[in-house]
């Protein structure tokens, strides 16, 4: 036993005497340094890559708001309310320029009913990121 292991063909995976060559799996391919396997870098990745990267939507955490590309409901809701596109991105002034087009049309002192005059102004509240408190 102690001879086999002083026979510098055999690696210590393989010291069945039946198994006296070099191992078939690395064979053909050149020495790796530290614990990585020859086999993890046959994917057509990197050798420092993790795991699959996830596709994104495209859209960042600002495209998500009242203002960005991908508004919530609330926000379709108030864009409606001042007749404003429902998707795509909106500029403060854009929002400004259509609440006073909204206000003039249905202020109280106008003819407007105060109900709807709230409820643009609440819409103009939304789209700019105005809580209440």
């Amino acid at each position: 036993m102690a001879r086999s292991l002083l026979d510098s063909r055999q690696t210590l995976v393989s010291l069945r005497p039946d198994q006296i060559g070099p191992c078939p799996e690395t064979a053909d391919t050149p020495p790796t340094r530290g614990f990585a396997s020859p086999r993890s870098r046959t994917n057509g990745r990197p050798a420092g890559a993790k795991g699959r990267r996830k596709k994104g939507t495209g859209l960042s955490a600002a495209d998500h708001g009242p203002l960005g590309r991908s508004p919530g409901l609330e926000a379709i809701e108030a864009r409606s309310r001042l007749g404003l596109a429902l998707a795509g991105r909106l500029t403060e002034a854009d929002v400004s320029l259509a609440w006073k087009r909204a206000a003039a049309e249905h202020h109280p002192d106008r003819g407007g009913r105060h109900d709807t005059m709230q409820a643009v102004n609440g819409a103009r509240d939304v789209l700019l990121g105005r809580g209440v408190g």
